[in-house]
């Protein structure tokens, strides 16, 4: 059948309109608690705002032409009945605070501005005398919105109520040291044992659909919009929200909204009561990239057969990072007990390895909660090794008497075997929902030489490829082939990587990403012959690349003129300094002696100097003090950094 040419023409503008309105972008804030009295910008409660403040904001976006909507608003233009219009935002008034009534919908009202207060169901019904933990409070009845008094918002019609939880706005124990996390993503640990993830998904089912029905139930109309408790969810959660009829998430994300994505709309938190200078700034000026200054950390150092000591040995850390005033830490999450490279147990519950302590969740939380950084779970891409594992899932090398593990590297498993990809994959998976952490290192042991991987499963995956005639002697033998199948075992890396990074966001959706690069792949084109990495590839697929920028490592003999070499070959790239991160070695591993804290400090300064904006070094020995605290710190604290606010 052919379609009319004038249906075909109507058919496209109706698909050009709607692609113009998914691109339609907004952005929404986050208050909470509105109140006379906020001590200036260092109030007891940081989210809080002053209502002059709030006066001064709403009066601030009406004079630059911002235009405040309604989720009403949002929906219609997502399904292309409306337009959105210019600089429209979405006000969000978290936690169901009293102040939404005595503070917020005065000026609602005078500014006829709509908003979305979201509401813990349970905090609303708290008993005479009962009292809930609200930050550094201890929070009542009374000092929270009534169901007497959400009727009249909704009836105002500027308000949309959205639900917040009925119980999950609080921190439960998740690990065996009792540290306390969010409800909402992460596993409960009571009676010895982590609840299950059926136990979990059960658990969040019937909270929320407690709070749905409670607010059915008492306005008459069901929420359609689901309030993150600490911005935290998970993609089952999502799930949940939808199904339960709340279409319309809101998130504490760092990104810009579009009408394509209502289900995770962004949010900028406001705290510390900011004035109007700080509040134009946060919506006018573009968002810059925040500068890396990052540690790579063993946790092999923090653990210890003696309880005791290794709790001092957690003290030690979290203290020293606290005293380095850094951005990152990359915290090890597997062990290496015999030192062949690879992961013989984990730092964490799983299917498939020894858990040799679970400790990786507690240090994560400590230092992020501690030392104010952002903890990037450092893991292998492919080095995990068990004497349970099918010598057929390795990655072996070619040679002329047959295929055989190479004797000079650590074992891998074979990203070309099903078997193995699987283990793979389900160690990510309990990484993931045993831990909360900001972002993944991928290590440097995702790599092959020129001669692997010869396993059968992988030349069963190149045959399909390059023909069923296709051999590594002749890809060695072939320039145009073996270029073509180097880049193949790149991109197949990458591929991997790339699945394994879909497993953790999906518990973990604003994880970030980094992955380790070998300095030749950036100085020598022919190198991802022997390595499969390329350095442009990286930059596009990773938040980062943590480039391995040791010389001492490389053989060479002047490790300044080295540096600069690399600073010089990571600047010719299209966003290679912006996402680089130079990661120094503090130790000479060929000598067996430590790298003097003033080297390191030459080096750093002397990257920056060229331009370098993201350095990190590697090993840290926090309970030996070297690299000694109080010298290196003066290069890579944040803190001395020369463009950073204050």
């Amino acid at each position: 059948m052919r379609w009319p040419a004038s249906f075909i023409a109507i058919l496209l503008l109706c698909l050009q309109s709607l692609t113009a309105h998914a691109d339609q972008d907004f952005i929404a804030i986050a208050y909470h608690d509105v109140r006379n009295g906020v001590t200036a910008n260092y109030d007891a409660d940081e989210l809080s705002i002053s209502t002059g403040n709030l006066a001064a904001h709403f009066a601030w976006l009406k004079h630059h032409g911002y235009v405040p909507v309604s989720i009403n608003d949002l929906v219609a233009a997502s399904a292309g009945r409306r337009t959105l219009p210019d600089k429209a935002v979405l006000l969000t008034f978290d936690d169901g605070l009293k102040s939404v009534y005595t503070d917020v919908y005065p000026l609602l009202k005078l500014f006829n501005y709509p908003a979305v207060i979201s509401v813990v169901t349970d905090w609303l019904d708290l008993s005479p005398g009962e009292t809930t933990d609200y930050g550094r409070r201890q929070l009542s009845r009374q000092d929270f919105v009534s169901w007497d008094e959400l009727r009249e918002l909704q009836k105002s019609g500027l308000i949309e109520i959205a639900s917040h939880s009925a119980d999950l706005h609080r921190g439960i124990v998740a690990n065996p040291q009792g540290n306390l996390m969010p409800s909402a993503t992460s596993r409960a640990y009571r009676d010895n044992r982590y609840e299950s993830q059926e136990e979990q998904s059960q658990r969040i089912r019937l909270d929320l659909t407690r709070s749905a029905n409670d607010i059915q139930a008492a306005l008459g109309t069901a929420p359609r919009v689901m309030s993150w408790p600490y911005g935290k969810y998970n993609s089952a959660n999502l799930g949940v929200a939808a199904e339960l009829g709340m279409s319309v998430t809101l998130t504490l994300d760092s990104r810009i909204n579009t009408l394509s994505n209502l289900l995770t709309i962004s949010r900028i938190l406001i705290r510390e009561n900011p004035g109007i200078a700080e509040f134009s700034a946060e919506l006018m000026l573009p968002q810059t990239q925040s500068i890396v200054r990052a540690v790579q950390v063993d946790l092999d150092y923090v653990y210890d057969d003696d309880p005791v000591q290794q709790e001092l040995n957690l003290d030690a850390l979290v203290e020293r990072v606290k005293t380095l005033q850094i951005s990152h830490i990359f915290l090890q999450a597997f062990a290496d007990p015999d030192g062949d490279g690879a992961a013989d147990a984990l730092y964490f519950p799983n299917r498939h390895l020894p858990m040799r302590a679970d400790l990786f969740s507690r240090v994560a939380w400590q230092l992020k909660t501690r030392s104010n950084v952002r903890v990037f779970a450092w893991m292998p891409l492919l080095a995990f090794d068990s004497s349970d594992f099918d010598p057929d899932w390795s990655v072996t090398q070619y040679s002329a008497t047959g295929a055989r593990p190479d004797p000079a590297g650590e074992p891998r498993l074979s990203p070309f075997h099903p078997d193995a990809r699987r283990v793979i994959r389900e160690i990510y998976q309990d990484l993931a929902s045993h831990a909360d952490f900001d972002g993944i290192l991928l290590h440097d042991d995702g790599r092959l030489n020129e001669y692997e991987d010869a396993s059968e499963a992988a030349m069963a995956v190149y045959r399909q490829e390059f023909g069923s005639s296709f051999g590594i002697s002749r890809a060695l033998n072939d320039a145009a082939l073996g270029e073509r199948w180097s880049r193949f075992k790149t991109q197949a890396l990458i591929d991997f990587g790339d699945e394994l990074i879909g497993v953790l966001r999906s518990q973990r959706p604003q994880l970030k990403t980094v992955r380790n690069l070998f300095a030749p792949a950036v100085l020598d084109d022919a190198s991802e012959a022997w390595l499969a990495q390329s350095f442009s590839l990286f930059l596009e697929h990773y938040d980062y690349v943590a480039l391995m920028a040791m010389p001492y490592l490389e053989g060479s003999a002047d490790p300044q003129r080295y540096l600069d070499q690399l600073a010089a070959a990571v600047a010719q790239q299209e966003g290679g300094l912006e996402r680089t991160i130079f990661e120094l070695q503090t130790l000479d591993w060929q000598l067996g002696t430590a790298i003097p804290a003033t080297t390191l400090i030459d080096q750093m300064r002397r990257l920056r100097a060229a331009g370098v904006k993201h350095l990190a070094y590697y090993p840290d020995d926090f309970i030996g003090n070297r690299p000694e605290l109080e010298e290196i710190r003066q290069a890579i604290s944040l803190a001395n950094y020369p463009f950073r606010r204050p």
